[in-house]
């Protein structure tokens, strides 16, 4: 009974810990959005110098399940579980890095102003926050539906990105001088739909956690 109870605090740990990556790498993204849109350098750098944290959560996560692997010896649905944890760990970890990312382009713009109402990124930016923390919530509570629905969010995220890159490009044709500027926003609109393909693997692991079998959500 000891065993189960120290194992339980265990589980409980890991899903602390997830939630505190999941909180995380939502504040980075939106305040890399927000000195996107104000040209912000020092904003970005700020957001820059964070990066070591979530990296830090990871590694306790992954301290954590391998320890209860190894003095719990857990089987089925309890080592998925923690399996799970290390997956939805890595794909926090990345969807981090991709926020980052969008910082270090706000850095590489220099303080020019953006040409345009960043309307459709705004949009992806809200959509995947919103999956974002619906990932962590759907790992608690094993929702599948919940999981499901990072598909249909991750295909608005895609359809809103196909907007952006048709937009950007007839601005280059219009203004081939704007070339530079045009890229950096392709970037940042490819690194938010690369964070909703993370949110979505989430979904992945977490329907493999429920029925131990893995969907594919990307598709």
């Amino acid at each position: 009974m000891i065993k189960r109870r120290e194992f339980d605090t265990g589980l409980e740990e890991l899903s602390s810990l997830l939630q505190e990556m999941s909180a995380h790498v939502e504040h980075a993204l939106i305040e890399s959005l927000e000195s996107l849109k104000t040209s912000d350098i020092e904003r970005a750098k700020s957001i820059i110098a964070k990066d070591a944290e979530l990296n830090e959560l990871e590694n306790k996560i992954m301290d954590i399940g391998s320890r209860l692997i190894l003095t719990q010896q857990p089987v089925a649905k309890d080592l998925r579980r923690i399996l799970v944890s290390f997956r939805i760990s890595s794909d926090l970890e990345r969807m981090g890095d991709l926020s980052i990312d969008i910082a270090k382009v706000v850095v590489r713009m220099n303080g020019e102003p953006v040409m345009k109402p960043l309307i459709d990124i705004t949009r992806m930016v809200e959509i995947v926050q919103q999956m974002i923390a619906e990932s962590t919530k759907a790992y608690n509570e094993e929702n599948v539906d919940l999981a499901y629905k990072m598909a249909k969010d991750d295909d608005m995220v895609d359809q809103l990105y196909g907007q952006i890159i048709r937009e950007l490009m007839s601005f280059l044709v219009e203004d081939p001088h704007k070339a530079s500027q045009v890229m950096n926003l392709m970037f940042v609109g490819r690194y938010i739909e690369r964070i909703a393909d993370h949110a979505t693997n989430i979904g992945e692991s977490i329907v493999y956690l429920v029925t131990n079998e893995r969907p594919d959500l990307n598709s």
